[in-house]
């Protein structure tokens, strides 16, 4: 099997594709790599603690692989320290890189423009499946998640800290994609296939910022 890092934003997106690439058996998951705001110590852009990150990496059975960004963070910055994070995973013996992009050609070929020579191959394992019928798949197999960010400029903003389930679908506007696939919201997932436990999440205070609206998560007392 293909030694392999999968990108992990804590949302359904990446934990699904964690999902596939265990059932199609071609890929060893050795690390979640994500990437941290270093000024907060939360998820660039989802604004999830990593404690929780943490948690839910140790419930995925996957080391974590962090990398933290300044703040602010420019984009040479940032593909300068992404350049260095392939380096060390291809001395690490690691083959591939996996994304849980959905549709978005532009972002793949950013993506694709990134590895390029960096000896790692980037994977997309659930490119091109529809997102309503992704979505439905998500929830039908047990995956629980919240919505921990929303871009207000396109969704209201009483869906921050919402379940991510069937009566959220129904009621999202019509032109929402039902995966937010185009940014208008993103996810943490506590439980599905792709844990070996569920974790137990509160919400917390809603933050508006830059024309987002975070809800802060933290988990629950034992």
């Amino acid at each position: 099997m293909k030694r392999t890092l999968l990108s992990w934003s804590t949302g359904k997106d990446s934990a699904w594709s964690l999902h596939v690439l265990r059932q199609q058996k071609e890929y060893e998951i050795v690390g979640l790599l994500t990437t941290f705001n270093q000024a907060v110590n939360r998820v660039a852009m989802h604004g999830v603690r990593r404690s929780l990150v943490e948690a839910q990496a140790k419930a995925a059975g996957i080391p974590l692989w962090d990398v933290d960004l300044p703040s602010p963070c420019s984009n040479a910055d940032y593909e300068s320290i992404i350049r260095e994070t392939c380096k060390s995973a291809v001395r690490s013996g690691i083959e591939c890189m996996a994304f849980g992009d959905l549709f978005l050609t532009d972002i793949r070929a950013y993506r694709e423009k990134q590895l390029e020579h960096s000896g790692l191959q980037p994977i997309f394992p659930v490119w091109g499946i529809p997102t309503r019928e992704l979505a439905l798949s998500m929830i039908k197999s047990g995956v629980r998640a919240k919505l921990t960010c929303i871009d207000s400029k396109v969704l209201a903003p009483e869906f921050v800290g919402k379940e991510f389930n069937e009566q959220l679908l129904s009621d999202l506007p019509p032109e929402i994609d039902p995966c937010g696939e185009n940014g208008e919201f993103h996810t943490f997932v506590y439980a599905g296939p792709m844990l070996e436990r569920d974790l137990s999440v509160e919400v917390g205070e809603i933050v508006s910022r830059d024309g987002f609206v975070f809800a802060d998560l933290t988990l629950s007392p034992e």
